[in-house]
């Protein structure tokens, strides 16, 4: 199975609302191995990242009022995509291609003022 990245507003009524996300490709965030060998991995929490981790025990639902933190995370990940591929065993295009999906969810996100959930 995959990761998939997408994005949520919260309507007036507390329910949640999922975004049109683009294509499938797009939604991916990883393997499902990502979670433990790449996100929730010691490189990843070590670089500061305190809200991908949290795939290695659970699925990730960063609220709205967190998505400008969250797209601070992804970019703080961003230039050290080759020290995260190599880590995990994977290719770096493959990382930042991933981490782009997630990065460009957060941002979609924060446009219309709401959250991310990676499952």
């Amino acid at each position: 199975m995959s990761l998939l990245v997408h994005t949520y507003v919260r309507g007036r009524s507390g329910k949640d609302h999922f975004l049109e996300d683009p294509e499938h490709g797009l939604t991916l965030a990883g393997f499902e191995s990502s979670r433990t060998k790449l996100w929730g991995a010691e490189p990843a929490r070590a670089l500061g990242a305190r809200f991908l981790p949290r795939l290695a025990e659970t699925d990730l639902c960063v609220e709205p009022e967190e998505t400008e933190e969250f797209l601070a995370e992804c970019e703080l990940l961003r230039p050290h995509t080759a020290a995260l591929a190599a880590h995990a065993g994977f290719h770096e295009d493959y990382v930042a291609a991933r981490l782009a999906n997630i990065r460009a969810a957060a941002e979609r996100a924060l446009d219309v003022g709401g959250g991310v959930v990676v499952w």
